[in-house]
């Protein structure tokens, strides 16, 4: 029997936050939730998301794709769909197309998985394996240096062998710094987040400033397209530098590679159009020497670790975890291990979509 599409729809949820969260203060997430049933019965459950709103066109998109490319046709592997949709943006531009494209890239993962019976990593040809968490949730940039070290504290007792704060980038940060490295374990490491903040200078004096800290990575201290910015901090800096989740594509992450200005990179899900694309940029990072660090959703992004060791850490910001039904959690030895049913294991929890779902 051929195995076809027998259904495929997206549709937009608004999921609002408890208040301005991360370093870039965002309060509420569009998600574009994607879900595929071919006509043996296996189903694929997929996503991708706007950051602050806007998922209007985004959804409108990943429907225009699913009738035109997917529902009532053959079944093909994800990375074959993904190229064509990926060629349907080719007088559109990636943009908004990538977030729509992302999910439905997932959503095709899960069911591709599922129909071989396999955990997603496996099925990516991986074997599945710990990676270990930091903490990045409950920090903020205006923090009171106090609330930083209570929540550095909760993440080193509960195991994680890091934790992330995020900076102003001016001189208020190393109060905060300095609080939270007096306090937490010495086996404990220390990333920083600046959102885009800095310009060159005031990123080579930060930078300089933090090396005493023995920072795992400064991340993102220049606007993510300011490569020569980038090549010229990394040439000045001891402290590694990280970026990697405003970029589109393998292309655009190419650069900061060949220049030897990024010494870990961090794929966004949405941003990068799904899991087929991220997988492009992990080997091309095996080869240049580059750690990964994806952007949150340890949940999905612990099954890509299973293919390549360049995935060195994932990130426990819970952003969207309330949504789901038992995502994967931090061990008490600061790991985390993926699920071993068949697809990424991924499931909403029960009436989020009653919830959240957008009325149109």
């Amino acid at each position: 029997m051929s195995i076809t599409m027998e259904r495929a729809h997206a549709e937009l949820w608004r999921y609002p936050l408890k208040g301005s969260t991360g370093g870039s203060g965002i309060t509420s997430v569009d998600l574009i939730v994607c879900n595929l049933e071919s006509n043996d019965g296996h189903t694929g459950i997929g996503f991708s998301y706007v950051l602050g709103g806007g998922g209007e066109h985004v959804v409108q998109l990943a429907n225009s794709m699913l009738d035109r490319f997917v529902l009532g046709q053959k079944l093909m592997p994800p990375n074959a769909l993904w190229r064509v949709l990926m060629q349907s943006l080719n007088r559109l531009g990636r943009g908004s197309g990538y977030l729509a494209i992302a999910a439905l890239d997932v959503a095709m993962w899960d069911l591709h998985a599922k129909c071989q019976g396999l955990p997603l990593g496996v099925s990516m040809g991986g074997t599945l394996r710990e990676v270990p968490v930091y903490g990045s949730g409950g920090f903020g940039p205006n923090q009171d240096p106090a609330e930083a070290v209570d929540q550095a504290l909760k993440y080193a007792n509960a195991g994680a062998t890091a934790v992330k704060l995020r900076f102003t980038g001016n001189a208020s940060d190393f109060k905060r710094l300095d609080a939270v490295a007096n306090a937490i374990p010495d086996d404990v490491g220390i990333m920083a987040d600046l959102n885009e903040k800095c310009d060159l200078a005031s990123a080579l004096w930060l930078s300089n400033a933090c090396a005493e800290y023995n920072l795992i990575w400064l991340e993102e201290p220049l606007p993510a397209k300011d490569i020569h910015g980038y090549i010229s901090l990394a040439s000045k800096t001891r402290v590694p530098i990280a970026t990697g989740e405003h970029h589109q594509g393998a292309n655009e992450l190419l650069p900061f590679f060949e220049g030897h200005c990024c010494a870990i990179a961090q794929p966004d899900l949405a941003m990068m159009g799904g899991l087929t694309e991220i997988l492009r940029v992990v080997i091309l990072a095996e080869h240049f020497g580059i750690s990964i660090a994806p952007h949150f959703l340890p949940s999905l992004f612990i099954h890509l670790a299973a293919v390549s060791p360049a995935i060195t850490w994932v990130e426990d910001f819970p952003l969207l975890e309330p949504l789901f039904n038992k995502p994967a959690v931090m061990l008490e030895n600061g790991m985390m291990m993926p699920s071993e049913v068949p697809g990424h294991g991924l499931s909403w929890a029960s009436g989020a979509r009653e919830e959240f779902k957008v009325r149109q």
